[in-house]
């Protein structure tokens, strides 16, 4: 049976945490049987706003072995990162060319970003959800993992591709989103109200997978609750909500099971076994990452590229024929 071919894409800039393991990693994890993964380091995207480039380069290999140790496994799935295939900027150049002023400017990440950075605002912030749709066209993908915030790029991909086939002819795939279920969007734990995130300043806003013990008992400590002492799935209540969210997730247990388990206990009980449990469901992914050399990230990566720039190669053709590029 042919499986549909998804394609992930993740930028190589600070920690991942916990959300990006919950909303994003252990989903592909998880689905790797079900699907012909493509797993991309984006880091061409990295360098939109101000970023030191040693830096830069050891992130990129640091995440491919985070990726590794959480369980991304290189036989079933192709891990690459995206500047060792030149046919991303390449085709994002052709799609550059058919995509209206009027299209960008109605980005809303672009908006959000730019107001932040305003001294660091350049062309590449501007268009790179054209080298989104780039990376995501290159490879036919069937499906692309994508949370709230991505939904407007993967449409702007969706719209470019059924454009480009119209006016050229058949070339892309048209790609479908795929949408997590549950934890999609986990929230920071200083502030339940904002997605968890790793530019976020605050020293308890986010556990890291690499976070020893003790730090991760000090962030859950300090975490905010309320003042009701109800543990109970309430969405009303951000922070209780965040947590208990957390806690399914990691240990698999049904929300009445959790309920019933916590019912005569207060909000000190609740968060010491909930640390447990992050640190418990962490432990295996940290003792993978210390087993890993640097020889088997590269290995990783070579093997990924030789899957991958096939499948570039063929599709940038393609569209450059189509277009009259010789």
């Amino acid at each position: 049976m042919h499986k549909k071919r998804v394609f992930s894409g993740i930028q190589p800039t600070g920690q991942i945490h916990l959300g990006n393991y919950l909303g994003a990693i252990k989903h592909w994890v998880e689905a790797q049987d079900e699907y012909e993964n493509l797993f991309c380091v984006v880091n061409s995207h990295a360098i939109t706003l101000p970023i030191d480039p040693i830096f830069l380069k050891s992130q990129s290999y640091e995440l491919v072995k985070l990726l590794l140790a959480c369980g991304i496994n290189p036989k079933q799935s192709g891990l690459f990162i995206q500047s060792e295939i030149d046919e991303h900027p390449a085709l994002a150049w052709l799609l550059n060319c058919q995509v209206s002023m009027g299209e960008m400017q109605r980005m809303t990440q672009f908006k959000d970003k730019s107001l932040k950075n305003p001294k660091s605002v350049n062309v590449g912030l501007f268009n790179y959800p054209i080298l989104m749709a780039s990376d995501i066209l290159l490879y036919q993908s069937d499906l692309v993992p994508v949370g709230e915030d991505q939904k407007q790029h993967l449409e702007l991909t969706r719209n470019i591709a059924e454009k480009f086939n119209r006016d050229f002819g058949s070339c892309f795939k048209v790609p479908e989103p795929l949408i997590a279920k549950v934890g999609a969007r986990v929230m920071g734990l200083d502030d339940p109200k904002v997605k968890m995130s790793k530019s976020h300043q605050g020293a308890n806003h986010a556990i890291f997978l690499l976070d020893e013990p003790d730090i991760i008992v000090r962030k859950i400590k300090k975490a905010a609750t309320d003042s009701t002492g109800v543990i109970a799935f309430d969405e009303k209540r951000e922070g209780v909500f965040n947590l208990l969210n957390i806690y399914m997730l990691l240990s698999n247990e049904s929300p009445e099971n959790i309920e019933e388990r916590f019912k005569n206990k207060g909000y000190g009980d609740f968060k010491k076994e909930l640390a447990e449990v992050v640190i418990q469901a962490l432990k295996p992914i940290q003792e993978r990452y210390k087993e890993i050399s640097d020889d088997e990230v590269k290995a990783v990566l070579n093997g990924g590229v030789k899957k991958a720039r096939p499948l570039a190669q063929t599709t940038y053709q393609k569209a450059k024929e189509l277009m009259g590029l010789v």
